[in-house]
């Protein structure tokens, strides 16, 4: 039996949102730029070769992005997916970092993995629910036929799936060893799905 294509997942980060410079806003829920959404929805839509799946974060920011990307290809069905939301920072949702105790974010660095910062999402969690995501995905794509996947998201998602794909099976990450770079506002990256 020969062994399923793998499929290539775009990870698009949605627009810069609308929100003052330094806030704490993962799970808040907030519009983005209008323009550069379109724009981001445009240059996709020219860079994605033939059909994919297209799923994305029910929150409005990507909900913005999937509606700017389905006005551009009618042929792509944008689906919400609750695993694609940012995490969750609770009571620090809406509040500058600057403005967060010292001792809170000490306390969510020292057990970076499992702690939940402002009684919110553990990275730990995050993680097991984009894992979730990534099976779903390579399954749906490889049961249709298709080599391309899109999730339209956040930078922490798309870090997850870096984490994921460089460390399965290993340890959960220590705050210094978990990736940095995400793709710029309404900008992407792909991502194989073996």
């Amino acid at each position: 039996m020969a062994e399923a294509p793998a499929v290539q997942l775009w990870l698009v980060r949605h627009a810069p949102p609308v929100v003052a410079p330094g806030t704490c806003y993962g799970r808040l829920d907030l519009p983005a730029q209008s323009g550069p959404t379109v724009a981001c929805a445009q240059r996709l839509a020219l860079a994605l070769p033939g059909p994919a799946l297209v799923w994305h974060s029910p929150l409005q920011r990507c909900v913005q992005l999937a509606q700017a990307v389905q006005s551009t290809r009618p042929d792509w069905q944008p689906l919400p997916d609750t695993r694609l939301r940012e995490m969750d920072f609770g009571t620090w949702e809406g509040q500058a970092w600057s403005s967060l105790a010292k001792a809170d974010i000490d306390a969510w660095t020292a057990d970076f993995a499992h702690h939940h910062p402002g009684g919110g999402e553990s990275l730990a969690d995050m993680l097991a629910r984009v894992a979730q995501a990534l099976q779903d995905t390579r399954t749906a794509a490889q049961a249709d036929g298709l080599a391309h996947a899109v999730w339209l998201t956040h930078a922490g998602v798309a870090r997850c799936v870096d984490w994921l794909q460089a460390h399965a099976g290993q340890a959960l990450p220590r705050a210094d060893q978990w990736p940095v770079q995400a793709p710029a506002w309404g900008e992407w990256r792909t991502a194989d799905l073996p």
